[in-house]
């Protein structure tokens, strides 16, 4: 059994903070909530590796924020993921946090109108590349003595079902049982995992949700707009950086005795 390190920090307010020097890998980072959780981490001084399937985008973040290192890959694809870790040996040296942030929409429509490719693709991207990436990494994060963590992006739709939406809740609650298991499986390695599940978080992908909801249902994209914001207990949206504020407080000491976890930002959504 790993020997537990004693909690050390200067104050109260440092605790809250992941300590500098963490090394991070944040897979499909380049955009979206992944892009604002990469800064948010380099801003805290970590050293952090993004890849995504997307180059330009990739190319665009490493501008925006010099020192951090990048890989081109497709999640979904067990030869890339592979790539990818040699490349986060090469500039890292190691692990001690993987944010899995891959993930897409999936298709919406009724059950019996979904194509069997648009399933599988949803399947390969946002549950099947959680797997690639949990079994490179683990060994990464056991070696590592700074509170290693990792963190699954699943969805309020993890929680909730989702209709029209039956691809994408069907892994997105799949990745809380992934992370439940993986939890109780690397915990007495010292090695925390959780699941963040956003809610209707503002932006364009949100935007292309809505509108192809409101394709669906035949409806405005604006009456579809207010009808998710009356789900919400708080009757507003969640930002990619409350998203990105969960990540680090849960790479922080302050957090070291949470695990197992699968933790909503999402103002309350109700139901879906």
């Amino acid at each position: 059994m790993r020997k537990e390190e004693p909690l050390v920090h200067t104050s109260f307010m440092d605790s809250l903070r992941p300590p500098p020097g963490l090394r991070v890998l944040v897979s499909a980072g380049a955009s979206g909530i992944g892009a604002v959780v990469a800064r948010a981490f380099r801003e805290m001084g970590a050293r952090v590796h993004v890849c995504d399937v997307d180059h330009v985008a990739l190319g665009r973040l490493a501008a925006e924020a010099p020192g951090l290192t990048t890989s081109t890959a497709d999640a979904s694809v067990p030869r890339d993921v592979d790539a990818v870790f040699d490349d986060v040996k090469n500039a890292l040296g190691g692990l001690d946090v993987l944010v899995n942030n891959v993930g897409i929409a999936g298709p919406t429509g009724p059950v019996e109108e979904l194509g069997r490719g648009d399933w599988e693709r949803t399947v390969d991207v946002n549950l099947n590349s959680h797997f690639y990436f949990a079994g490179r990494a683990v060994p990464l994060l056991k070696a590592s003595s700074h509170n290693p963590s990792l963190i699954a992006m699943s969805s309020v739709a993890g929680r909730l079902g989702y209709a029209l939406r039956t691809p994408y809740a069907s892994t997105k609650w799949a990745l809380i049982g992934f992370m439940k298991s993986l939890a109780i499986e690397l915990g007495p390695h010292g090695v925390r995992v959780n699941a963040i599940l956003p809610g209707t978080v503002e932006g364009e992908r949100m935007d292309g949700v809505i509108g192809a909801r409101a394709a669906a249902a035949g409806v405005s994209v604006q009456a579809m707009r207010e009808e998710y914001l009356r789900k919400i207990s708080l009757r507003r949206m969640v930002t990619a950086e409350d998203v990105a504020a969960t990540a680090l407080f849960l790479c922080s000491p302050a957090a070291r005795n949470i695990t197992g976890q699968a933790i909503s930002v999402d103002g309350n959504v109700e139901h879906l």
